[in-house]
């Protein structure tokens, strides 16, 4: 078996699932992995798994999958069949045994909040009233499994918030959920919104938390305790290239956003 560190921009993508009509993250990873032969061309590699699926418009920098593969299987030969926006960029030898999604034993996101207009305190006292094991049901589309333990911190990046989000697993929109509800009050909602989400009770449809966009999220990181993974570093160097050019896009799009703003008044 061999673990696979992979990269993605999640914006081109119906999320990493994959599905029958929409381009997904796993259709590019089960298609490179076919062209090369490691596969057949209808079902899965042997002992495949992913470490979690990612809704669409996330990214990920610590996406994990595994499977069954000879040694010649690298990060640079999955990268020789993927798109641009998908990159691979370590590898582990793991056990026979080895699951990406039953063996993580913790999951972080981080999510970078445009918040200039928020108190800072009031929005870390409602992070810190959610960490720990709670019942989450009112903050995911899930109607079971929603007993989660949460860890959580926050810091001020200039105008961003930047949330770091772990547990050893997430319902359903929990992380964007629980970036919105904790925006809310830093910009003035009672900390006792925070209690009423907690509570048994279901918080009516109306009155719910909508999740904040899905574009700021990203998958940092996924334990897994003994697997050593090894950074390929043709293909990360590669891979930074690539990702260096998107944040250069990014940063020529908002000028040009800034400039017709301007132009208007």
């Amino acid at each position: 078996m061999r673990a696979f560190r992979v990269a993605y921009d999640g914006r081109p993508f119906y999320g990493f699932q994959r599905q029958p009509t929409v381009p997904t993250v796993e259709d590019a990873l089960l298609d490179a992995v076919r062209a090369l032969g490691l596969s057949p061309e209808e079902g899965l590699p042997s002992g495949y798994a992913a470490a979690g699926r990612t809704d669409r418009g996330v990214s990920a920098l610590a996406q994990t999958v595994g499977f069954r593969c000879p040694a010649w299987c690298s990060p640079a030969a999955l990268n020789s069949e993927l798109p641009a926006d998908v990159r691979a960029w370590a590898r582990a030898d793991a056990p026979p045994d080895f699951h990406a999604t039953h063996d993580a034993a913790e999951r972080e996101y981080t999510y970078d909040l445009y918040a200039p207009d928020v108190d800072d305190g009031r929005v870390a006292a409602a992070l810190a009233r959610l960490c720990g094991e709670h019942d989450f049901h009112n903050l995911t589309t899930d109607d079971e499994g929603t007993v989660r333990v949460l860890t959580g911190a926050v810091a001020r990046d200039g105008d961003f918030l930047t949330f770091s989000l772990a547990a050893t697993g997430f319902v359903r929109q929990q992380v964007r959920r629980v970036v919105s509800l904790v925006h809310t009050v830093g910009r003035g909602a009672p900390l006792a919104a925070v209690e009423r989400v907690l509570a048994p009770g279901a918080v009516p449809g109306e009155e719910g938390v909508p999740p904040a966009a899905a574009e700021p999220l990203v998958l940092t990181g996924v334990a897994y305790p003994g697997l050593d993974f090894t950074v390929d570093e043709e293909a990360a160097e590669r891979s930074r290239v690539l990702f260096d050019d998107r944040a250069v896009d990014g940063r020529v799009r908002a000028r040009v956003a800034g400039r017709i703003r301007d132009g208007m008044r």
